[in-house]
């Protein structure tokens, strides 16, 4: 080691030794990050986090947590029809293409009541308000892109109902036994 440039002393060469590492200039070894595991997305007032759990290389869970981004919103019930009661409301729905493929039911533990409209107009069937947590049992089909189609409107019995948002694509990955959905920003090719 060379002596310290004037004004320097040794506490500060050695500093910069450690706080440089052996490595200083040198292309940088670090591994591309993995993948995700989750994924998430904010559109008309709704926040949805997706994550497949329990994966066990073939089949798993794949779970939506569908938030509110405001205080006294409700979302639709599953069962409510695609096109709501008489055009009201559209339901949460989950759709799989490509790599995925559901093997049963989408499901959640949130009570469901009906929402009697102004009117005359028939009950439509909501859950409370705030966030309701969809799960759906999943497998592989095969190898290769595979797309979630998120749908669902939310809707205040105060401030009025926000723009249904319908096939909401998430991308994701199926190989290696694993499941990997695509890192922000970066399309992943759909089948």
């Amino acid at each position: 080691m060379t002596a310290p440039r004037p004004g320097r002393t040794w506490t500060a060469v050695l500093a910069a030794g450690l706080v440089l590492g052996p490595t200083a200039g040198c292309a940088s070894t670090a591994r591309p990050a993995a993948a995700p595991s989750s994924a998430r997305f904010t559109e008309n007032g709704v926040t949805v986090d997706l994550s497949v759990d329990r994966w066990d290389g073939s089949a798993g869970t794949l779970s939506a947590v569908f938030t509110p981004t405001a205080a006294g919103y409700h979302l639709y019930s599953l069962d409510l029809p695609p096109g709501g009661v008489d055009g009201i409301g559209r339901p949460i729905a989950l759709r799989l293409r490509g790599g995925l493929e559901q093997t049963g039911r989408p499901a959640t533990g949130s009570p469901v009541h009906d929402l009697q409209l102004p009117g005359g107009l028939p009950p439509v069937p909501v859950y409370p308000d705030g966030p309701v947590t969809v799960t759906l049992p999943v497998h592989r089909a095969h190898e290769g892109p595979a797309t979630v189609l998120v749908g669902y409107a939310a809707c205040s019995e105060t401030k009025g109902c926000l723009f249904p948002v319908d096939s909401h694509p998430v991308e994701l990955t199926v190989d290696d036994g694993s499941v990997r959905f695509a890192a922000p920003g970066r399309a992943t090719p759909s089948s």
